[in-house]
C-alpha cells in the first residue's frame, strides 16, 4: 500500500519536502503592530504614495511632486500621507511652505521578514 497522504511510515526517516515560509510564528504584540502597518498599506493610493516617495531621487519627495501623480484633492493626499506617517512608514520635514517625505527603511524591514525564511536555511537539504 502506498503512502500517498504523506503520513510518516514507521521505520522510515521523515524528510521535509520544503523549507518553512517564515522563521518563526510571530507573537501577539508583533502581529498587532504588523497589522497596523499593513492596514496603512492596504489602500492603493497609500501604496503608490509610499512607492513614489521611495523611488524619488534622493530618497525624499516634496508633497508638490506627489499631488500631481493623482487625480485627488490636496486634503485627500494629506490624509493618506498622515496615515502613512502615523504608521511609522514615512517621516516628514517642513521646509518653507513645502513638506518633504522620506520612507523609513527600518519600518519596512519587519514586514519583509514576516514571510521570509532565515537565509541560513535557504538551499539546505
Amino acid at each position: 500500500m502506498s503512502n500517498q497522504a504523506g503520513l510518516p511510515v514507521p521505520g522510515q526517516e521523515q524528510r521535509v519536502c520544503c523549507a518553512p515560509l517564515t522563521r518563526a510564528p510571530i507573537g501577539e504584540g508583533e502581529a498587532a503592530e504588523a497589522a497596523h502597518v499593513l492596514k496603512a498599506l492596504a489602500d492603493p493610493v497609500r501604496l503608490r504614495l509610499l512607492s513614489l516617495i521611495g523611488a524619488h531621487e534622493g530618497g525624499e519627495a516634496c508633497v508638490c511632486d506627489l499631488t500631481v501623480a493623482f487625480d485627488l484633492t490636496g486634503p485627500t493626499i494629506s490624509h493618506h500621507l498622515k496615515v502613512l506617517r502615523e504608521a511609522g512608514l514615512i517621516t516628514s520635514q517642513r521646509r518653507g511652505t513645502w513638506i518633504y517625505y522620506r520612507v523609513v527603511p527600518a519600518a519596512l524591514a519587519p514586514l519583509a521578514g514576516l514571510f521570509t525564511p532565515e537565509l541560513a536555511t535557504i538551499g539546505a537539504s
